[in-house]
């Protein structure tokens, strides 16, 4: 399966608890961290959600 790097690039700061939780969810805890996660409908949809504090990286 293809996999799909994502990097927080904005602080969660001020975003709501909604947000929050999905960064956790995706395991990004910190500012410039960057996880690696299977490219699956699911995952992409919590990117969406938080795509104004995330990036993918390639």
């Amino acid at each position: 399966m293809a996999k799909i790097k994502v990097k927080q690039t904005k602080s969660r700061i001020g975003s709501p608890k909604d947000q929050k939780r999905t960064l956790d969810a995706l395991g990004l805890r910190k500012m410039n961290k960057v996880v690696e996660h299977d490219d699956t409908p699911t995952i992409r949809g919590m990117i969406t959600k938080v795509q104004h504090l995330v990036t993918i990286v390639e």
